[in-house]
């Protein structure tokens, strides 16, 4: 069974940080490409990020391409969000999720929540 379990949402204020982490389990992480896509109130599903199954590739939304950083560990099976300059557009339920295009299975969420 795919399981992926998000954390290290939170409350930010505008210009700070935040590292999301994406445990996965039940399924050969290191062959899969992930990808990050969140939610915000009101709205559907945004792709966020993608990174390759051996992190030589990744890709952004222009939304927070330079702000965000993807990477992932495939000896700890885990995938990372580094979120810098965190903006109130960017308050969201943040979910990971396999493959390449963000609509795979995915996580319960992470809230984020940027507000001064």
């Amino acid at each position: 069974e795919v399981q992926l379990v998000e954390s290290g949402g939170g409350l930010v204020k505008p210009g700070g940080s935040l590292r999301l982490s994406c445990a996965a389990s039940g399924f050969l992480f290191s062959i899969y490409a992930m990808s990050w896509v969140r939610q915000a109130p009101g709205k559907g599903p945004e792709w966020v990020s993608t990174i390759n199954k051996d992190s030589g590739s990744t890709s952004y939304a222009d939304s927070v391409k330079g702000r965000f950083t993807i990477s992932r560990d495939n000896a700890k099976n885990t995938l990372y969000l580094q979120m810098d300059s965190l903006k109130p557009d960017d308050t969201a339920v943040y979910f990971c999720a396999r493959g390449s295009t963000g609509t795979g299975p995915k996580g319960q969420g992470t809230q984020v929540t940027v507000s001064s």
